[in-house]
């Protein structure tokens, strides 16, 4: 194993139960892969959940400075803590900011029977 940064997981890595993530939340979940350390997070809106890499695409950091802390007050769009863009849930476009037009990337998940699960990529999407 390396302590390497990696942006993509194997599809079907049990991430833990989709109530472990609050309703109209996020999460932030490090992978210890062979590879190296994947850093992502899923928002959770209901039975649904969008999953994206943790770096931002303005300046290459993670979003939150603190724990889990990706959404905007309101909870309606992903934010970065460090300089303030702002990014849609349901595909990660940035709407304001210093990235505007950028996007996040994506990290397929799944929900299967209330799990949380790694996917593969939707390709052509």
């Amino acid at each position: 194993m390396t302590d390497a940064r990696v942006f993509a997981t194997p599809a079907g890595v049990a991430l833990g139960p989709l109530d472990a993530i609050a309703d109209g939340a996020a999460r932030n979940y490090v992978l210890q892969l062979r590879a190296g350390r994947f850093h992502g997070f899923v928002v959770r809106r209901s039975s649904a959940a969008w999953g994206y890499v943790d770096r931002c695409p303005h300046a290459g950091v993670p979003l939150a400075q603190r724990l889990d802390d990706y959404l905007t007050p309101k909870r309606d769009l992903i934010a970065c803590s460090w300089h303030g863009a702002l990014f849609r849930v349901e595909d990660g476009l940035c709407v304001g900011g210093p990235c505007a037009g950028a996007r996040l990337t994506g990290w397929p998940v799944a929900v299967v029977d209330g799990m949380l699960v790694t996917a593969q990529p939707v390709h052509g999407a």
